[in-house]
Parts: C-alpha cells; sequence; structure tokens
C-alpha cells in the first residue's frame, strides 16, 4: 500500500481557508506538481489580492506579491529577468477575469512563457462575496440580491474559451477538484502546464473550479453539489487549446 506524504512544494503553515473551499487542495496539487517536476529550487510564484492572498506562505518556493490584478505583468517582468526559472501565478476571478483582465490577455497574445492557475469560484470571496466577472446569471450575491441580471451586468466571462482565441496561448483547460478522479485530472493538467513552460512552449493557463461555502451561504458537501448543477453546465471542463507539438514561440 502507497503511504501518503505531504508534498515538499508547500511549507509547514496552516491554511487560513474556510472550511470548505477548495483552494487548499488546488494548493496541493500544486505544490505536488512542482515537487514531481523537480522545479522547486527554481520556481517563482506569484500571490494575488483576493482569497489567496497569502499564498506567500503556502507554497515552498520563492514568491512574489503583486499588486491587485497585475500578476501577470509581475510575472512577464519576473520570467524576462530570469528566463531559466519556473513562473507561476495563482489568481482568483476577481484578481484575473475583473481588475486584471487585461494584463493577462496581454500576457497571453504575447505568448509570455508563464503558467496561470486561475481558481473560479463565481464569487469575489475575500471582501465578502461581491458579484464579481463569472458570476453567473441569476446568481444572488451581496451585490446582486435579486441575482445578476445579465441585461444590466453583462454575461459572464468564460476566460479559457476566450483566451484559447489568441495565438500566444500554447495549452488552457478547464478543470474540477469536486472528487477524486477529477483531482488527479486536475493535477495532471496542472503539470502539463509546468511543463508547458518548461519546454518553452508558451503561456499557459488552467481554470479550476472552486467552491465558496461562506459566501454561497452552503455547507461543504452542498457547495460541491452546487458547483455541478450550476457552474459546470455555463464553465464546461475540457481542454481548449493544446498548441505544445507546434514548436516554440
Amino acid at each position: 500500500m502507497a503511504e501518503f506524504h505531504k508534498t515538499k512544494g508547500l511549507t509547514d503553515a496552516t491554511f487560513h481557508y474556510c472550511p470548505g473551499c477548495t483552494h487548499g487542495i488546488i494548493h496541493r496539487l500544486v505544490g505536488e506538481a512542482m515537487e514531481e517536476l523537480g522545479i522547486l529550487g527554481k520556481a517563482i510564484g506569484v500571490a494575488p489580492v483576493g482569497c489567496a492572498v497569502m499564498a506567500y506562505d503556502y507554497f515552498n518556493c520563492d514568491m512574489i506579491q503583486a499588486p491587485h490584478g497585475r500578476a501577470p505583468a509581475v510575472a512577464t517582468g519576473a520570467k524576462r529577468a530570469n528566463p531559466d526559472n519556473i513562473v507561476f501565478t495563482y489568481q482568483g476571478d476577481g484578481d484575473l477575469a475583473a481588475i486584471g483582465t487585461a494584463e493577462t490577455v496581454h500576457a497571453a497574445t504575447r505568448g509570455e512563457n508563464i503558467t496561470i492557475i486561475f481558481v473560479n469560484n463565481a464569487i469575489y470571496g475575500m471582501t465578502g462575496g461581491q458579484m464579481a466577472p463569472t458570476t453567473l446569471p441569476n446568481q444572488v450575491t451581496q451585490t446582486t440580491p435579486y441575482g445578476r441580471d445579465v441585461t444590466r451586468a453583462g454575461f459572464p466571462i468564460r476566460v479559457s474559451e476566450m483566451l484559447a482565441t489568441l495565438d500566444g496561448v500554447a495549452y488552457a483547460e478547464r478543470v474540477i477538484v469536486d472528487n477524486v478522479p477529477n483531482v488527479r485530472k486536475a493535477k495532471a493538467a496542472i503539470k502539463k502546464a509546468f511543463q508547458t513552460q518548461i519546454d518553452k512552449k508558451g503561456f499557459s493557463i488552467i481554470e479550476v473550479l472552486s467552491t465558496c461555502p461562506t459566501n454561497w451561504g452552503l455547507e461543504p458537501v452542498e457547495s460541491l453539489t452546487w458547483l455541478r448543477e450550476n457552474m459546470l453546465p455555463y464553465y464546461p471542463l475540457g481542454c481548449y487549446k493544446d498548441a505544445t507539438e507546434k514548436g516554440v514561440f
């Protein structure tokens, strides 16, 4: 029987996340991927503003704290200054798809050789549960008490599909961490995203559908059901672009 060991990709710090939040699972997958690929010693992570603002305490590699939304720009600078290092960002939907939309799109279209881990829970988590760019139609939040009205607020942004249209993107995939088989698939995708950077193929992004039990007003198990029943239909899983066999950008 295989013995489970805590990944060396994470520190011994205790996570601050709410019970049932899947940030902890995603952190572990990123840490395991870096450890198994042997890149911990040369990895540089960029922490966001949002629920994962303290990611620099958790990942056992060099970390940089970026202003709100600017993680792709900071990662671009880190990678260009240190091209032999492996640079990744870890961002939520408010950080990446709202204030950081421009930085994300332009880093992607330039084909920056960085990796982005994008956590989508359809809400602003850290600041109390306001509507985010990924909030679903008719979803109730602190700022949409009657549900998101798309005639006023527009439609949610499907980030993976949007970025997949850009020539600079080498790899874009959406995964979920709601059960063991899907957690394993998510880990494989994260490892492939890092390998894409190692192979100098260009920009890679893994979008992870995640829960927010606190701001959804649900128990942890209920939030997993809500995730499957509501987010999956709007945000289908799958690989939206894989240009890793086409050579170096």
